[in-house]
């Protein structure tokens, strides 16, 4: 018997997971006090960002300020960029942003299944204590760098608007009361249609019986979203002194779209609304809307060939994207908390799944890590042939998180120059 997606959507629920769930949520209201205060960040230019403009030619911690970084001067001890790293047998050019957070080998291959993003560990472990376990974010579109244990990608959210009434904006009592009909009622399926499931499982050879435990995953996943979200519909939304942002329609304007994200990401994490956000900036191909001088395509762009004129153009984007994210790291670090500020609370890893978006190159990933409580201010700079995992950097990040890891993905370990302040 075959057992398709479809099929199994329809009769698969997860009333056996409940037990599952309730030991999740009570293991991350056990782990609150020592991980809450820490946040992570995780940034994807789909484009990469030109290298030259991007890499320190000097390692350590009197380097020169590359252009790009000459941008966030006023940071300079506030991050860590880091060269010669990426994801071993991560390859297929634009295919590997699916393997971003992941490291799952040849994203390109027909065959290929995504493992659990390194945020959704951390999502994992808090489920139930933010109003979202995650956020995850586009300036203009759906993919995200999050994937769920059963290989799913998180759909992200690209309307400010939208995402803004999520977080602050409490609807009247005959829309709550809605809400709550629509949460009740997607758990009643789950539930009703679990038993058909076991019965399916009685008929399923081998091979099927994989694929049910891989979508009962997936059910499960749900479940627990559905119990976390009615947990949270009758509690009082925080108040922001902003106006809800209005949506940008001009899909052109890919730098405006992105400031907007990045305040709504600024938000989300000073409210206690969420402590993992994930940000995919992504393009559309068209001409740049509000940058003097650019009269091409930004992913023509990205195909610059070392063309002095189209790398001219390019440069001047990816310096607006920089000042965007400057900025972003700067309401960060106006934003106190408890007397530290948020910056120092909050991981920022930004970067690319491509060395080069011109070649299409996977090795040599630009990165770079600010705040979050590690000592910063250094060029870290492995082989640009023989790259260190990428991996190494993440397992220090969730150790920072406070979370018992000693490997994910592809790592050999920690980043050891990452150390933390106050060792």
């Amino acid at each position: 018997m075959n057992l398709t997606r479809r099929r199994f959507l329809r009769a698969a629920g997860v009333s056996l997971a409940l037990p599952l769930l309730d030991r999740l949520l009570s293991a991350g209201r056990a782990a609150a006090p020592a991980a809450a205060r820490r946040r992570m960040v995780a940034i994807h230019y789909d484009l990469s960002l030109y290298g030259p403009s991007f890499f320190p030619k000097e390692s350590g911690r009197d380097y020169t300020l590359p252009p790009y970084l000459e941008i966030l001067g006023d940071f300079r001890n506030d991050f860590t960029v880091f060269s010669g790293l990426s994801h071993p047998e991560v390859d297929g050019g634009h295919s590997a942003d699916q393997s971003f957070l992941t490291a799952a080998p040849h994203p390109g291959g027909a065959t290929f299944r995504n493992t659990v993003s390194f945020d959704q560990l951390v999502a994992e472990q808090r489920a139930g204590l933010k109003r979202f376990d995650t956020l995850a974010l586009n300036n203009q579109g759906w993919r995200s760098l999050s994937w769920s244990r059963s290989g799913t990608m998180l759909h992200a959210s690209s309307s400010p608007s939208e995402v803004f009434k999520r977080l602050f904006l409490t609807g009247s009592p005959k829309e709550v009361q809605a809400q709550v009909a629509q949460l009740e009622k997607g758990r009643s399926i789950l539930d009703a249609v679990w038993g058909q499931a076991r019965e399916l499982e009685k008929r399923l050879g081998g091979p099927d019986r994989d694929k049910l435990d891989e979508y009962a995953t997936a059910v499960r996943e749900c479940e627990q979203k559905l119990h976390s979200a009615r947990a949270w519909i009758d509690r009082p939304k925080p108040a922001v002194s902003v106006p809800p942002p209005q949506d940008i329609a001009d899909k052109r304007d890919i730098v405006g779209r992105a400031r907007l994200i990045y305040d709504l990401a600024h938000l989300a994490l000073a409210s206690d609304s969420t402590s993992v956000v994930t940000y995919v900036v992504s393009e559309n191909g068209e001409v740049p809307t509000n940058i003097p001088g650019v009269d091409t395509g930004y992913h023509a762009l990205s195909h610059h060939g070392q063309d002095p004129k189209r790398l001219e153009q390019l440069r001047l984007i990816e310096t607006e994207f920089m000042c965007a994210f400057r900025d972003f790291l700067a309401k960060l670090r106006a934003t106190r908390e408890e007397g530290e500020t948020l910056l120092d609370r909050t991981m920022v890893l930004m970067g690319s799944s491509m060395g080069s978006a011109s070649s299409h190159d996977n090795r040599n990933l630009p990165i770079l890590l600010a705040g979050g409580g590690f000592k910063h201010g250094q060029h870290v700079a492995f082989d640009a042939k023989k790259n260190a995992p990428l991996c190494n950097v993440y397992v220090s990040m969730l150790q920072q998180l406070g979370m018992e890891v000693k490997k994910f993905g592809s790592s050999t370990g920690t980043m050891a120059a990452l150390e933390t302040k106050g060792s």
